[in-house]
């Protein structure tokens, strides 16, 4: 960089969540591939909830912890995005903004990956993947992930379903 010139101006991102200390241990186990939900333990409650809180937005108790979530989805409802000029939604269109039912209970809002518009179906079986947001910390720090679903894959003959697959060219975990 020439000594007289300014630095190069920082293009604000609009895909990068803010975590701080309570949320931390969700952002760390998206890094790992991991999806986590927020469940009550008070008598007469035991509901999962997500967005995390550190209450039970049911019963209003403060007696909830982390818990693991398996992945499964269903969806809920959804919207193809066609238009959005924020970087980096822009060069990602068309994308599909969607709102899923997770096997433990709650509704999650997400992404919709590596699927047509005309193969989505309401109540159709999803299962969470990863998407890697390059360059959305500083050097140093782990990438940032974030949780979006995809279709569940049918498994190949004689292979299981819960086999690990490794992240592909475009940042996600299948």
């Amino acid at each position: 960089m020439h000594a007289n010139r300014p630095p190069a101006p920082t293009v604000p991102r609009f895909d990068v969540p803010e975590a701080d200390a309570f949320t931390r241990p969700y952002w760390e186990a998206a890094g790992r591939g991991r999806l986590l939900v927020r469940r009550c333990r008070a008598a007469g409650c035991g509901q999962a909830h997500h967005y995390p809180r550190e209450f039970c937005p049911r019963c209003w108790s403060e007696d909830v912890v982390w818990e693991a979530a398996s992945g499964r989805a269903v969806l809920y409802t959804w919207s193809v995005v066609h238009v959005n000029d924020l970087p980096p939604f822009g060069g990602r269109l068309p994308y599909t903004a969607a709102v899923v039912d997770l096997a433990e209970g709650p509704r999650m809002m997400t992404e919709i990956v590596g699927c047509e518009e005309g193969e989505l179906r309401i109540g159709m079986p999803l299962t969470v993947t990863f998407r890697i947001l390059e360059g959305a910390l500083p050097a140093g720090r782990p990438p940032l992930s974030v949780p979006v679903f995809t279709l569940v894959p049918a498994p190949a003959q004689g292979q299981s379903s819960s086999v690990a697959q490794p992240l592909s060219a475009d940042g996600l975990r299948r």
